[in-house]
């Protein structure tokens, strides 16, 4: 799959200590008891698209300074090391703790295998700007090795759908030109939902099923837009079947607000070239998670996802290959790709969640 992260290395991050050449998959399930580490994992993608962002400084001094990063802090580890790589592409970075609670990046370097060199040494950063980045939009030849790999990790989403609360973004207007994609926390919902309707009425169109499957009651959505001024923004209304009246936001539950964001993330036309979703089960109906697997199936197709979960009910609709076991050991979390050879036997009478709850596959609370 173009431009699809096929291996990582991370050392010193958090919680993972040593993370070395681990191989990703179009489908990448991750599972394992609270605190093992699959946030933390979560949490890498975020630093990076930061970083690539321009806002390393912001993300560290945010995340509580540059210790709160280190495996075990300042007396532990001495930096953190990355390495990524993109089919023939590659990118890899170091980042140092600096004075105080601040830090430096360093090694930063670029991978091609079919140059010569391989890998390219770009330096060490002054500002704490990626000098991949300044190459990729620059005018130089070079820019031709470092543009595809800032265009994945810059088209990378980390969705999380969590707060569906009165007050979150998803349930009030949005001004309608915010809709050139779907941001992370849906805070755009309507008006992307309009910029489909629109533009690519087949894909609202299957969306529209897709969230009818699970709220039988559901009909369309209406997305009026309405004047604010010098501003023309939309909301999420709706109506139901048999009715004209306008629903509003606030009228669907926790559950149905975040199964129409999570539907209109994997059914997109244009995906990012990861997607990574954290919890996408929380608050669905048990027999919404069939629909939703399917939906995370479908989109591996045309996209590398990466879902943590803590649903049994949902890793059942998944092949053994597809989980990722996080566990901790020795203070640090590990990560396993399961083989289906080792459950084979198992698979015969027992579903791969229902392993999982047995503590077949290992992926529960561990006391060191």
């Amino acid at each position: 799959m173009a431009n699809s992260l096929d291996r990582l290395t991370i050392k010193g991050f958090k919680s993972i200590k040593r993370l070395t050449d681990f191989e990703l998959k179009s489908l990448n399930v991750l599972i394992g008891a609270n605190g093992a580490g699959k946030s933390n994992l979560i949490e890498y993608f975020r630093m990076l698209r930061n970083l690539i962002d321009g806002n390393l400084d912001e993300y560290i001094q945010a995340g509580g300074g540059i210790s709160d990063f280190l495996f075990h802090g300042r007396k532990t580890t001495s930096r953190m090391e990355f390495e990524m790589r993109f089919g023939v592409r590659g990118y890899r970075f170091n980042i140092t703790p600096g004075p105080l609670e601040g830090c430096a990046l360093n090694g930063e370097a670029r991978y091609y295998e079919p140059g010569s060199t391989k890998w390219w040494e770009l330096g060490n950063s002054l500002d704490r700007k990626s000098l991949l980045v300044k190459e990729a939009k620059s005018d130089s030849r070079d820019s031709q090795y470092s543009m595809p790999v800032y265009e994945a990790i810059s088209s990378w989403q980390i969705y999380h759908f969590h707060d569906t609360s009165p007050t979150a973004a998803m349930r009030h207007y949005e001004i309608i030109q915010d809709n050139k994609y779907l941001r992370f926390d849906a805070s755009n919902i309507a008006p992307y939902l309009l910029r489909l309707r629109k533009k690519n009425p087949e894909i609202y169109q299957e969306i529209l099923e897709t969230v009818r499957l699970v709220m039988p009651f559901f009909d369309d959505f209406l997305l009026d837009v309405t004047e604010f001024g010098d501003k023309q923004k939309a909301n999420l209304s709706w109506r139901q079947k048999g009715s004209d009246y306008p629903m509003q936001p606030y009228h669907f539950s926790d559950g149905s607000i975040r199964f129409i964001c999570l539907a209109t993330a994997l059914l997109q036309p244009n995906p990012p070239s990861t997607i990574i979703i954290d919890e996408p089960e929380l608050g669905l109906h048990p027999s919404a998670l069939s629909i939703l697997a399917e939906l995370i199936h479908n989109s591996s197709l045309r996209t590398q996802l990466i879902i943590a979960t803590q649903s049994p009910a949902l890793i059942d609709h998944f092949g053994v290959e597809d989980v990722i076991v996080v566990n901790r050991k020795e203070g640090g979390s590990t990560f396993e790709r399961l083989k289906e050879k080792a459950f084979k036997a198992w698979l015969e009478t027992y579903s791969v969640g229902e392993l999982w709850s047995k503590n077949v596959i290992a992926g529960g609370p561990s006391y060191e």
